[in-house]
């Protein structure tokens, strides 16, 4: 098993350099293909504000926004060509609203799909439901990067959070690729007494057995939340292993159109030191 096919989100954020970095330094180290897609914004007026905006000034919208996807995919090529990767590039025209399930859509035919973390000093509502809907519509497993970078891709020391969930299942299995290229392999269970049975009388034992049958060492760590979230107690074990990947099932469901993530999930989301790897 191996990634043989990734595919990056990236945009005109600041951020979009260092995980267009990571992504390079993933697809280098299993010697994959790596798409680059960017999605812009089709000129719209919403007919409901009863404004008519002359078609030249949508058609000049539109020249000036291919002009500025031009210049980020060039980058982003260039970028590529720096670190010895032919890079893929290309854009997709979306209405705004349909920005998160044209990237789902895409995701699908991945192994993989790379997207960031947003900037709280930029705040980017829409680079946060692409990043939601990727783990959440897609049937994939999605790696999001924080905004600061990953330090070490493909990671050298993972960490999973273990629930005995159908989701943290598929995210264990969906980082199998991942974990074989680490140096150690941590699973978390947080407070197993409130899993009502879900991990079994040996929390984590079953899915060490799992991974050592895939020729893989995992050492288990119960930890009490002692009041805190889950998602803080696994941001803590993480910084305290000094690890280079948090693998956990991502939760949420879908109400009026907008994604409510479980909080142990926004919590990582929100506060993630490294990436993170998310299935749903």
């Amino acid at each position: 098993m191996s990634l043989k096919n990734l595919l990056v989100h990236i945009d005109d954020k600041s951020t979009c350099e260092k995980r267009v970095d990571a992504a390079i330094a993933l697809a280098r180290g299993f010697d994959a293909h790596l798409a680059a897609v960017m999605l812009v914004a089709e000129p719209h007026v919403p007919p409901a504000l009863g404004v008519h905006i002359p078609a030249d000034v949508l058609s000049r919208q539109r020249e000036e926004n291919e002009a500025s996807a031009a210049a980020v995919l060039d980058a982003v090529r260039q970028r590529g060509d720096k670190a010895g990767l032919a890079i893929e590039v290309r854009h997709e025209w979306v209405m705004l609203d349909d920005f998160a399930a044209a990237f789902a859509r895409q995701a699908r035919h991945y192994d993989l799909s790379i997207v960031g973390q947003v900037d709280p000093d930029e705040g980017d509502v829409d680079a946060e439901l692409v990043a939601e809907a990727a783990f959440m519509q897609s049937g994939r497993p999605t790696l999001m990067i924080p905004y600061i970078g990953a330090r070490t891709l493909p990671p050298k020391r993972a960490l999973i959070a273990w629930d005995g969930s159908r989701e943290a299942a598929r995210a264990a299995n969906d980082a199998l690729p991942l974990l074989a290229q680490t140096e150690s392999v941590t699973i978390l269970v947080v407070d197993p007494g409130s899993l009502k049975g879900k991990v079994g009388d040996q929390p984590g034992a079953d899915l060490a057995a799992h991974l050592a049958r895939h020729g893989l060492t995992a050492e288990v760590v119960t930890a009490a939340s002692g009041g805190l979230g889950a998602g803080d107690v696994i941001i803590g074990q993480a910084t305290d292993i000094g690890a280079d990947l948090v693998v956990m099932g991502g939760y949420g469901h879908s109400r009026l159109r907008e994604l409510v993530l479980g909080g142990a999930t926004q919590s990582i989301l929100d506060h993630m030191p490294v990436p993170v790897l998310l299935s749903h």
